[in-house]
């Protein structure tokens, strides 16, 4: 059922970006919040500081640095097993926020201001949060970068370049498999890439593609990215 809601939350995305018109730019005005700065839990990092609540839940502080013209921020932090996402607002640089542990999440922070409409999203951060007898953690879900979603891509020759992110927090990954094809459930493509990246991949124009990153590493984990769709000219 997740898998379903996922794939056509990506094609309504995809339909939108094909026949949806292009707004101007937002001019910003001098009271706009600025883009705040994350500090804590570290960027691909397993997180063991907190207070342990149960088996299965601790509570982790979460900080960044104060950004200017901000009244309050958003802080929005996203479950990489169940893509579930939650938000809290505060009007200081820091929340603390119970979550489920043995489980990856990513996080960003929105800064607002009473005195504008503008805001101001930080980068993105992912996380594992620790758990009881962890000694090997699963990759980060690859985050897929070009071609990006809903994207239009012209091909040269023929042939399309694929690239993405990957991380781990103990550091041990070992490969990536490249999942592409027509279809909604993209069929295996090439396995143990060691790069981030694949050159030349066949391609035919007006056809729809459709594609995901497999990550594995060196203690037999491995962790599936989200599907991306994109359509050659």
């Amino acid at each position: 059922m997740k898998s379903k809601f996922i794939i056509s939350n990506l094609i309504f995305a995809f339909l939108l970006a094909g026949c949806g018109k292009t707004d101007n730019a937002v001019t910003p005005t001098p009271n706009s919040p600025a883009q705040a700065t994350l500090t804590f839990p570290l960027q691909n990092s397993s997180c063991t500081t907190g207070t342990i609540l149960s088996n299965t839940q601790s509570s982790i502080t979460f900080t960044w640095l104060v950004s200017a013209n901000t009244d309050s921020y958003e802080m929005d932090i996203k479950n990489l097993l169940t893509n579930m996402t939650t938000s809290q607002t505060t009007a200081t640089n820091q929340l603390t926020v119970t979550l489920l542990r043995n489980t990856p999440y990513s996080w960003y922070v929105v800064s607002k201001s009473s005195q504008s409409s503008n805001t101001a999203q930080s980068a993105t951060w992912k996380f594992y949060n620790s758990g009881l007898g962890v000694i090997s953690h699963p990759p980060f879900p690859a985050d897929l970068l070009t071609p990006g979603l809903a994207q239009n891509v012209t091909a040269t020759g023929n042939v399309t370049n694929l690239t993405w992110a990957g991380a781990d927090a103990d550091n041990d990954i070992i490969g990536y498999d490249i999942y592409f094809g027509t279809t909604i459930i993209p069929p295996l493509l090439k396995s143990g890439i060691t790069d981030m990246f694949l050159n030349n991949v066949s391609v035919t124009s007006k056809n729809t593609y459709y594609w995901k990153i497999v990550t594995k590493d060196s203690q037999g984990n491995s962790s599936d990215s989200d599907i991306f769709v994109f359509k050659v000219n």
